[in-house]
């Protein structure tokens, strides 16, 4: 016999959109006999222990399914009777849920975002768009962004009609780069033999060393050590780099997200490689 939830579920999948069974706590079961806690071989019991050898992931939103073999099977049938709500995977259907979760992130979003679906929560509402993105949980106070590789709850179809995902949300996921603080930073004793011929050459070196920093598509962390260690190799010994230099370098490094410590840090690191 069929529980509420399997009920809803099956109409859910029957119209494409894939599901799953949440216990109390809105916690996901696993589709995999073998596993248990959301962790592939996590049962305690099992007779070898490690990973299963079921079609992975099949956990979280991975478990979410259209398959009605799946839905009403041995694994999940345990599962609908304890189950506290259903869940959904929305980018699995080409949709964003913003989760607002109280009273001032709903304000916030009717101050704020185009209007489109809306479905009411338990203590305040999701707003439902019509298009996928990367989900990241509190973008703001109260605001969780569920789409791609996430799940939110079945709380019915809301009222409204469902509107294209719009530029103002896309931009809540956007990391911001670390806002640029002034820095203090050892620079090497002057007094060695200055090979430059002409201050453009310094001048030159640097302005190389910040496009370098500033094209850095991936491993920030590691362009900007080898872009220090550069730096200083050929311009560090003489006295000719000043404080302003560096805090060119810092500047690049901070608007590409790197905190001022881990610019200390890379600064630090690669005078001690070069002997400094």
């Amino acid at each position: 016999m069929n529980t509420p939830h399997l009920t809803a579920a099956l109409d859910l999948a029957n119209r494409s959109v894939p599901v799953l069974p949440l216990r109390a706590g809105k916690v996901p079961f696993g589709n995999c006999p073998d596993c248990r806690d959301n962790a592939c071989g996590g049962r305690p019991n099992m007779k070898t222990p490690g990973p299963c050898t079921c079609p992975r992931p099949c956990h979280a939103w991975a478990a979410a399914t259209t398959d009605p073999a799946i839905l009403t099977g041995p694994t999940w049938s345990t599962a609908w009777k304890q189950a506290a709500a259903v869940a959904y995977h929305p980018g699995g259907i080409g949709l964003t849920v913003v989760d607002l979760d109280h009273a001032d992130a709903v304000a916030w979003a009717r101050r704020t975002l185009p209007a489109t679906r809306t479905v009411a929560t338990t203590r305040g509402e999701h707003w439902i768009y019509r298009g996928a993105m990367p989900s990241v949980n509190a973008v703001r106070d109260g605001v969780d962004i569920k789409s791609t590789m996430a799940y939110a709850r079945w709380l019915g179809p809301g009222t409204g009609t469902t509107t294209t995902l719009p530029d103002v949300v896309r931009a809540l996921v956007v990391k911001k780069p670390s806002p640029v603080r002034p820095v203090t930073v050892p620079l090497p004793a002057r007094g060695g033999d200055c090979r430059h011929r002409t201050p453009a050459y310094l001048e030159r070196g640097i302005a190389m060393a910040e496009q370098r920093i500033r094209e850095a598509a991936s491993g920030v962390h590691a362009t900007v050590y080898r872009t220090f260690l550069a730096v200083l190799s050929a311009h560090g010994r003489c006295g000719c780099l000043t404080a302003a230099h560096a805090a060119r370098l810092f500047a690049a490094a901070q608007a590409k997200g790197e905190s001022a410590r881990h610019c200390t840090d890379a600064w630090t690191n690669a005078r001690t490689a070069l002997g400094m």
